[in-house]
Formats: C-alpha cells, sequence, structure tokens
C-alpha cells in the first residue's frame, strides 16, 4: 500500500531510536558489504572495506552514545525516585508537624481558657478574706457571743430579782392598805362612839 508522509516518518523514528540514522548506516553498511563481496580489483576492495570500518566505527559510536544516554537516564531515573521519596517523606514530616501544630494550639486554648478562668476566680477570691482571717473573725464573734450571753444572764437574773422586789412591795402595799382601811374603820367606830356618849351623857 501507499504510506503517507506521517507513518514513513514515525516508522522511521520507530526503527531509528533516537533518529541519529542509525538504520542509514546499517544500510549503507549492508550496501557495502555487498560491493565488496562484488568487488573487481584489490584496491577498489580496500577502499569498500574502508567505507566498512568507517561506518562499523559510526555504528559504534552512535551505539556508545546511546548506551551512555541509557545509563544517563536510569541514574536520572534513580535520582528522580530518590527526589520522589525525599518529597514524601518531607510531605509526611509536614503533616506531622501540622498534626502536631494543631495539637500544640489546642493545649495552648485550653491553658488560655484555665487561664481566664483562674484570672475570674482570683478576682473573685481578692473580694473575700482569706481562710485564716475569718477563723479570726469567728473567734471574736464567739468571744463577743459568749460575753453577751453572760450579760443576758446578768440582766435576767436581775429582772427576776426585781420583779421578787416589786412583788413583796406590792404586797407590802397591799397590807398597809388593809391597815389604813382598818385603822380608819376603827376611828370611825371610836367616834361614833365617843358622840354616842355624849349625847347619853347631854340627856
Amino acid at each position: 500500500g501507499v504510506f503517507s508522509s506521517d507513518e514513513v516518518i514515525r516508522k522511521r523514528l520507530l526503527i531509528d531510536g533516537d533518529g541519529a540514522g542509525d538504520d542509514r548506516r546499517i544500510n549503507l553498511l549492508v550496501k557495502s558489504f555487498i560491493k565488496w563481496c562484488n568487488s573487481g580489483s584489490q584496491e577498489e576492495g580496500y577502499s569498500q572495506y574502508q567505507r566498512m570500518l568507517s561506518t562499523l566505527s559510526q555504528c559504534e559510536f552512535s551505539m556508545g552514545k546511546t548506551l551512555l544516554v541509557y545509563d544517563m537516564n536510569l541514574r536520572e531515573m534513580e535520582n528522580y525516585e530518590k527526589i520522589y521519596k525525599d518529597i514524601e517523606n518531607s510531605i509526611a514530616a509536614a503533616h506531622e508537624k501540622i498534626s502536631e501544630c494543631k495539637k500544640q494550639i489546642l493545649q495552648a486554648k485550653r491553658i488560655r481558657k484555665n487561664r481566664q478562668e483562674y484570672d475570674a476566680l482570683a478576682k473573685v477570691i481578692q473580694h473575700h478574706p482569706d481562710r485564716h482571717e475569718t477563723l479570726k473573725q469567728l473567734e471574736a464573734l464567739g468571744k463577743e457571743l459568749q460575753h453577751l450571753s453572760h450579760i443576758k444572764e446578768n440582766v435576767e437574773d436581775k429582772l427576776e430579782l426585781r420583779r421578787k422586789q416589786f412583788h413583796v412591795l406590792l404586797s407590802t402595799i397591799h397590807e398597809l392598805q388593809q391597815t389604813l382601811e382598818n385603822d380608819e374603820k376603827l376611828s370611825e367606830a371610836e367616834e361614833s362612839q365617843e358622840t354616842q356618849m355624849e349625847t347619853e351623857t347631854k340627856q
């Protein structure tokens, strides 16, 4: 069949490898070998022999260059794999560092929250006396309460005494009143008797 120019170029690249003309050199070498086999004179045969050596040298040089490029590509691939692994390790280390930083941020937030709560509690505590001062105040209040209790007992005793004294006084006043009333009755009786005796004497 008839090949298009693009197909011909594609096939030549597939056969030629990197396009350095190896297929052309091989074709030339085959043609030189055929001419060398069909050469008539020794001089012509020597000339074809030199051409074959030159073509073989070019092929060996091309092959050596290809091998060097292949080795270089292998080393580059190994280098790229190493770089890729280093990048993967760096990414993993970065993820670990990010995770650690997140933990540190959460811890810092908890510490800040606790510190704010502690400050708020400290402000509340500052408005109240300490335990030692409170115990001293309670002890002083207990002593004062005990003293007031003694005063109350003394006042109650005095009130009871005054109540008894007042009761005695009322009883005395009542008896005195009875005595006065009795004396008044006796005086009236005596006066009535004397008046009667005077009337009898006049008659």
